[in-house]
């Protein structure tokens, strides 16, 4: 396999700032390129069939517990390391699928339209909020008043967390997080993601016990019920893992779709106003959301036996980076595929993975954008972004740490 591109070159400032004409180059090499040999990674896959195909693949497999061991079990001292090998991102094959059932059986299409009451609730809450934070102009920071808060206490309604407890989560969630970023960990950022982690598990932990003690109509009494009468079907650790996993994912993601889709539309006037005058429209614009900025940019498999993807050999043990973000722009898949178009009526993309893997909170990260963008954009009808946006610097769970807005014009000075 010849040498394509470093891995280096993915990694520098001007494409975490704008990846996506990084991304455009690397279609003109097909649907994958190899990486050189002291990269991590054997081949880097953007393609959108090669994509597709590499999450679907049962030859192409997660970075489990197994595979890490291969170059040390110095993993196991960490915490974070330890909670996400648990979880449903990185456990083997086959406790996935045990694992997700018994998650599926309880996050179900009816428990989400159930929750639709609470969005709205939720929602027109921090909406009166974010309008008296930004009253007479003043600059409010919409992801601290609104994006990160209105998933968060979502969420948590759909565990169980309660209200008093939700704001204790977000810089707890951003510290674990760190380390699923691609490339290098500072010692400082992995030292805060163990104390991250075992924060999250002591939280956890009591919910837990409460709940068995009170059982209650939520996610976690439900789990807790399905632990304890069938202890062989999923473990106390996977238990805690995954309730922290889900937590974590179910409003860093959410909250990206909604800053980014609001930076999206305040750029464009005229898909701005088609919104807001047939709401209905939302569920493709939250679509094309997904495509065009998704919070989510790559995923990592490791092939099991010698294969190969798009003619490029891959050998048995050798892992594989999956650029979704990339294959989401891939020409080949959508026409004019650098263009907003929220009218694209065949919009499969993959900014929620596909396959055995596909995101499980998918359904509710979509009725969350549906239901409230359109309301967001009736409130405040001339909101407009107060400053520039800001970089974005993340390929994971990428978004915008501020996002400054003013919701009307700003009341001129009294002589």
């Amino acid at each position: 396999m010849g040498v394509s591109i470093s891995l280096d070159d993915l990694l520098g400032d001007e494409v975490r700032r704008d990846p996506y004409p990084f991304y455009a180059r690397l279609h003109e090499r097909g649907e994958a390129v190899g990486l050189r040999p002291g990269d991590p990674h054997a081949v880097v896959v953007h393609g959108y069939e090669a994509a597709h195909r590499v999450l679907r693949d049962p030859v192409f497999r997660v970075l489990d517990a197994e595979y890490l061991d291969r170059g040390g079990v110095r993993w196991r001292d960490h915490p974070v390391i330890r909670t996400l090998q648990a979880s449903m991102f990185n456990v083997a094959e086959h406790d996935h699928t045990r694992v997700r059932q018994l998650f599926s059986q309880v996050l179900t299409a009816r428990r989400v339209a159930a929750l639709e009451p609470a969005i709205l609730r939720i929602a027109d809450g921090l909406l009166d909020g974010l309008a008296e934070a930004g009253a007479d102009g003043r600059p409010v920071d919409f992801m601290a008043a609104f994006a990160l808060p209105l998933p968060s206490d979502v969420v948590g309604e759909l565990l169980g967390v309660p209200e008093r407890d939700r704001a204790w989560f977000p810089s707890r969630v951003r510290a674990f997080d760190a380390v699923l970023e691609i490339g290098p960990r500072s010692f400082r950022e992995i030292r805060a993601a163990n104390t991250a982690a075992v924060e999250l598990t002591g939280y956890f932990t009591e919910l837990l016990a409460a709940r068995r003690a009170d059982p209650r109509e939520d996610f976690v009494s439900a789990l807790a019920r399905v632990r304890d009468e069938s202890p062989d079907r999923l473990t106390e650790a996977e238990l805690l893992a995954n309730l922290i996993i889900m937590y974590n994912a179910g409003f860093r993601t959410t909250a990206n779709l909604l800053g980014n889709g609001l930076a999206l539309l305040v750029e464009r006037p005229d898909a701005r106003a088609a919104l807001r005058a047939d709401p209905s429209l939302a569920s493709s614009y939250v679509e094309e959301i997904l495509r065009y900025e998704p919070p989510v940019h790559f995923a990592v498999r490791f092939a099991a036996e010698d294969t190969e993807i798009a003619g490029l050999p891959v050998a048995a043990g050798q892992s594989v980076l999956v650029l979704t973000g990339a294959a989401n722009r891939d020409p080949r898949r959508f026409p004019d595929p650098d263009t907003f178009d929220p009218s694209r009526t065949d919009n499969r993309h993959l900014a929620f993975s596909a396959g055995p893997h596909y995101c499980l909170g998918a359904a509710l990260g979509r009725a969350e954008g549906r239901l409230v963008l359109p309301r967001l954009l009736d409130r405040f009808p001339a909101l407009t972004l107060a400053t520039d946006p800001g970089e974005r610097r993340q390929l994971m769970l990428r978004g915008y740490d501020k996002l400054l807005v003013r919701l009307t014009e700003p009341v001129p000075a009294q002589p």
